[in-house]
């Protein structure tokens, strides 16, 4: 939009534009079935509603509906019984597959008594759900990949932290696939090198880094002339993983380190962020101290996520982006994004097809040295006031 004052000289005015009244068709990740296995039902507010996930006797995972067809009790306030989960309100029990299964005051169960059931998986020791406004079946092709070092006793369990984000449509964060300039502002790094390539239903992000010798604790890399390596990427609309490699494995097939970055939509305008670490553990090094160092990691990736939720709750939305050439495809990156908003028989080509761009840091990077070297010759540190004033970045060495 463009506005022309009396003066003459246009002005670009931000088209807000409106969120989707629909939430993303595909596989949403609830979070770590370690933590849904264990205790009783748990309530989940998501896609405009409540659901309930519950493990029953045989430690099947299943997501209802949480309100009870019957009289609308809460069923996540309920009890699991064998492979079902009982209504606190007149003890109905409802399967896994959203048939009611018992009514031990009645002869008999009524045959439309049934409940919607989610599609669930679980892969990578997390729980997934599956949305389609359309209300077809998950495609096998669109199937979340397994991670293959996930169990693996040379490496930690996952890290896993969860943030709720009001205020926000859930683009946001998707927005960071093409935004290179950010990484250095919000991540606290210097990308080197920064490549995306969107093909079907896959959005990937490969960047080389260096850590900013003005934000010490974010990076396990201390040495600023090492790269680090990320190549990550967006199966479907919601979960990013993303392959690491440290400075000094760098040069090798294998990642040492995967990153979840993950999250489900719980409004229009609210969503629940979730990201985890899991580390390779170095050799002869003992689990605790392992463990130790995946929260470690965990920590200093904290600090970036928790800088985007900050800059998310108090921007505006924008549809019209003013953009320069160092900004990456956000235009074409959103055309992508948009095939999980429309119905199936409506997602265009171009939605689709194979896109690449790569981005030149050449200026970016001789300006941001420039400001790091700046920084450290005055003492000043590269972090956000509000973390330091929250604990969770150290002041600057005077």
């Amino acid at each position: 939009m463009i506005s022309t004052p009396a003066d003459g000289d246009q002005i670009r005015v931000i088209d807000t534009g409106a969120p989707p009244e629909r939430f993303a068709r595909g596989w949403h990740c609830l979070g770590l079935a370690r933590d849904f296995a264990e205790g009783g039902p748990h309530q989940i507010s998501a896609f405009g509603t409540e659901l309930v996930v519950f493990a029953g006797q045989d430690g099947m995972i299943n997501v209802l509906n949480a309100f009870c067809p019957h009289m609308g009790g809460n069923l996540a306030r309920g009890t699991v019984k064998g492979d079902t989960i009982a209504c606190p309100f007149h003890d109905w029990r409802w399967r896994g597959d959203g048939k009611c299964a018992e009514i031990p005051y009645a002869r008999r169960v009524p045959p439309l008594a049934r409940t919607k059931t989610w599609p669930t998986m679980q892969v990578n020791g997390q729980v997934f759900v599956w949305n389609d406004p359309q209300g077809r079946k998950p495609p096998a092709e669109l199937a979340i990949p397994e991670i293959p070092t996930y169990g693996d006793p040379g490496w930690t369990d996952w890290v896993w932290n969860s943030i709720l984000v009001e205020g926000s449509h859930c683009r946001e964060i998707v927005d960071n696939v093409v935004d290179m300039a950010h990484f250095f502002y919000v991540h606290y790094g210097m990308p080197t090198y920064f490549r995306n390539v969107f093909e079907g239903h896959t959005a990937t992000q490969i960047m080389r880094s260096r850590p900013r010798k003005d934000a010490v604790g974010v990076s396990q890399n201390t040495d600023a002339s090492l790269e680090s390596r990320s190549d990550a990427s967006y199966y479907g609309p919601s979960y990013m993983v993303d392959k690491l490699w440290t400075a000094q494995v760098a040069d090798r097939e294998l990642p040492n380190i995967y990153l979840i970055n993950c999250h489900y939509p719980v409004t229009s305008t609210s969503f629940r962020l979730q990201y985890g670490v899991m580390v390779e553990k170095p050799a002869g090094m003992d689990d605790e101290t392992a463990n130790q160092m995946a929260l470690a990691v965990g920590h200093g990736i904290a600090l970036g996520f928790e800088q985007d939720v900050e800059i998310w709750k108090n921007k505006a939305r924008i549809d019209n982006p003013l953009l320069c050439e160092e900004d990456g495809p956000v235009y074409q990156l959103r055309r992508w994004y948009e095939q999980f908003y429309v119905n199936v028989e409506d997602i265009k080509p171009e939605m689709t097809n194979r896109f690449e761009f790569e981005i030149d840091t050449e200026r970016a990077l001789q300006n941001w040295q420039t400001e790091v070297d700046a920084n450290l010759a005055a003492g000043r540190s590269a972090f956000a006031p509000n973390l330091v004033a929250q604990g969770q970045a150290a002041p600057a060495e005077s």
